[in-house]
């Protein structure tokens, strides 16, 4: 079990890179997380949905996703309170402070999970979450030493010392946990290590005989890691900042086309923005709260856990007025399931899915009306642009219907079913599809009605990235191989291997 110091230490990625590395050795490995939260979620192949962190370790061991992979997940909807999915379906919507009595109750489930994963595999890499060091949360724990302690499995713990504070973290984790607990953990790595690696010897020495946990590996900041996908929004504001650098050091070649993305605070699957990091043409820009939307070509509203919350937000922001601005003068604007729901006319929730009930206006940018119900549209999807044809795939993963007179200018065919909705004017899109920009071809067909000749084939921009393969699933492909070689490197995998145990109580 691959534990962390902390949030957001990069664990999800190490258990990627390292579930690729024993797959190349010949292994059959499988990914467990028992608690995941986050708002960026996938769907599974057998017809739930987990965390993203999760489908992609189940594509670096090459298996199909499945809601055993994280049997629960939590995707919030507000400052207290999330929506409870347990193996891969909606059960309720919980309170913090009540989730905690909740975990007696869902332990049985994560043991099933896991049980059945291990009965499939030759090593199961079991990510934790958040920081081993909860001692607040250790009663009725299931997503770090309450299920180790469950199922005997050994922890080895994670720092980040980019961060800052990495010996501190290490070691304090010992002295804060209980001495079973501390017991547990077996060895550690210290990841995103910039710089010269020699100078931390002495630190990766003093963690190691202050603890008498082996020290398994320093591990390098890995910038081709930023073209998987980003699992929080904490994580996808640093991607943004890195590829905005990057799209500066190249923008005096020929002028980008310029992407807005408004960030709102419950922003979901936002890694349908990842193929457009990778454009060479594209320059994506984040929109914090407290800022004016920048001038732009393409303003794009994502996914949304909690739409009506969002779009009150978006409102409060003065965002709304300034989109209305930015269609007005010629410019376009494109929104993906939450945000496609937020540009129609109206959305009401009758039955609190999302939140609260209620209903509110829309942006009125399509003549759409959306109401959303209790039961989620979870599926594999295939089509093609209505108007070019070019080939797109992705998944649905929605509650509630959408019906307008724009609806009947759909932007795609999936299933030869008309989907989405283009507005009289043409510059406003609509879509449930995520995923519509994996494809090269229809990613830059759509970036073609925008930006013009630039992104046609034989454009500037298109022959920029013309080393880019036809899907952006390949770049992960890629990703995940690197990954998988730098680990290689810097991990001592044999010894890494050694530790694993034979599960018990299951």
């Amino acid at each position: 079990m691959v534990q962390g110091t902390g949030s957001s230490v990069g664990k999800s990625t190490l258990v990627a890179g390292l579930a690729r590395a024993y797959t190349r050795r010949g292994l059959k490995v499988l990914p467990f997380k028992p608690q995941n939260m986050s708002n960026n979620a996938a769907v599974t192949w057998d017809g739930g949905e987990i965390g993203r962190a999760q489908a992609l370790q189940a594509r670096a061991c090459g298996m199909p996703a499945s809601v055993d992979m994280n049997p629960v997940l939590l995707k919030p909807q507000g400052e207290t309170g999330a929506q409870l999915v347990v193996q891969g379906q909606i059960e309720e919507t919980v309170q913090a402070r009540d989730y905690q009595n909740r975990k007696a109750f869902l332990m049985p489930y994560v043991l099933q999970s896991f049980a059945r994963l291990a009965l499939q595999a030759d090593l199961v890499l079991v990510e934790g979450a958040g920081s081993a060091s909860e001692v607040n949360l250790r009663a009725h724990d299931i997503a770090n030493m309450g299920f180790a302690e469950a199922v005997n499995a050994p922890v080895v713990l994670v720092g980040d010392i980019d961060r800052g504070g990495v010996i501190a973290s290490l070691v304090g984790t010992q002295v804060v946990v209980s001495k079973a607990d501390a017991q547990r953990i077996k060895g550690f790595i210290v990841n995103r290590m910039r710089g010269d690696p020699s100078l931390f010897a002495d630190g990766m020495q003093f963690v190691a005989e202050r603890t008498g946990w082996q020290a398994l590996g320093l591990v390098p900041d890995l910038p081709e890691a930023r073209n998987l996908p980003a699992e929080d929004a904490v994580d996808l504001h640093e991607k943004l900042v890195q590829v905005g650098q990057h799209s500066k050091t190249i923008s005096h070649q020929k002028a980008q086309l310029r992407v807005v993305v408004p960030l709102l605070p419950m922003i979901a699957n936002f890694d349908d923005l990842d193929p457009l990091y990778a454009e060479p043409g594209v320059h994506l820009m984040l929109a914090k709260r407290g800022q004016p939307l920048p001038a732009c070509d393409l303003i794009i509203l994502p996914g949304s856990k909690a739409t009506l919350s969002d779009l009150a937000c978006l409102k409060e922001q003065g965002w709304d007025r300034q989109i209305k601005e930015h269609v007005a003068g010629g410019g376009y604007v494109m929104g993906i399931c939450g945000g496609y729901q937020m540009l129609g006319d109206s959305i009401a929730d009758p039955y609190g899915t999302e939140g609260p009930a209620g209903q509110a206006q829309g942006l009125e940018l399509l003549k759409i009306s959306t109401v959303l119900s209790r039961d989620k549209s979870l599926e594999h999807k295939e089509g093609k642009l209505a108007a070019e044809g070019s080939k797109v795939t992705g998944y649905e993963m929605h509650v509630g219907q959408t019906t307008g007179t724009d609806c009947q200018r759909p932007l795609i065919y999936l299933d030869q079913q008309s989907e989405g909705a283009i507005s009289a004017n043409a510059r406003v899109w609509g879509t449930y599809l995520h995923g519509i920009f994996n494809d090269r071809a229809a990613r830059m067909t759509l970036l073609a009605r925008v930006g013009g000749t630039a992104f046609q084939p034989d454009g500037s921009w298109y022959t920029a990235g013309a080393d880019l393969p036809e899907s952006h699933d390949h770049t992960v492909e890629q990703a995940l191989d690197v990954l998988a070689k730098h680990l290689e490197q810097h991990i001592d995998l044999d010894a890494l291997l050694q530790l694993s145990a034979v599960p018990t109580g299951i």
